[in-house]
């Protein structure tokens, strides 16, 4: 089963993907893990990538599409899970028509949602380790230590656009983006809405009923 999810930040695309993903047997494709990691392993897409966000520009449409057309074939077979891929509606069609020739096809569009309040608590709270990267929540997942990490003892901090008010404006920009491609989906054959508002397990206890 080939599976896209998406939805505004802090609606836990993340965390509730890995984990279906995970028990479904099927490749998590986070496109920021993607983007970072062409970069590093130095592929064609990754070069041409880098050379865009080293001139302070976004990554276009079809680099990036390029980018998830190489783990899709190379791991074709178990299915695969996108997170926070596609953006746009642009990005939606180059998708399809990517898929279509390798005569594959999404399954199930799910479209994750929750009140924005709900979504403010959430992303005001995330903790990232400055030493490993890895995510704490001060009342979802607190570390064990005040201000450390569990893992390596690094410092603990919040990113920048973690604030209250750069949050509030980045649902703003989402919602305002993001109303087309809801439109594109909602019409299309597997397209599902999820209500991610509600507990973790509950939510992810309702999602295992929709794959």
């Amino acid at each position: 089963m080939n599976l896209v999810l998406f939805g505004p930040p802090g609606v836990g695309k993340g965390t509730q993907g890995e984990k279906i993903a995970s028990e479904k047997g099927m490749v998590h494709l986070a496109m920021g893990d993607i983007l970072r990691a062409a970069v590093r392993d130095g592929t064609d897409a990754g070069i041409k990538a880098k050379g865009f966000m080293d001139a302070g520009k976004l990554v276009p449409d079809d680099v990036v599409v390029a980018m998830i057309e190489d783990k899709i074939v190379a791991g074709v077979g178990s299915g695969f899970l996108l997170d926070g891929f596609p953006r746009n509606v642009p990005q939606a069609e180059a998708l399809a028509a990517m898929l279509n020739k390798h005569g594959l096809k999404i399954d199930r569009t799910i479209f994750m949602d929750a009140p924005e309040d709900n979504l403010l608590k959430r992303l005001c709270g995330r903790l990232i380790c400055r030493a490993c990267g890895f995510g704490f929540h001060r009342q979802y997942s607190p570390p064990l230590k005040s201000g450390c990490c569990d893992r390596c003892d690094g410092e603990l901090y919040q990113r920048e656009d973690d604030r209250e008010d750069v949050i509030a404006n980045r649902l703003h920009v989402y919602r305002d983006q993001t109303a087309p491609l809801l439109d594109y989906y909602q019409h299309q054959e597997g397209f599902c809405k999820l209500d991610a508002g509600g507990e973790m397990d509950v939510v992810y206890a309702a999602l295992k009923k929709l794959v």
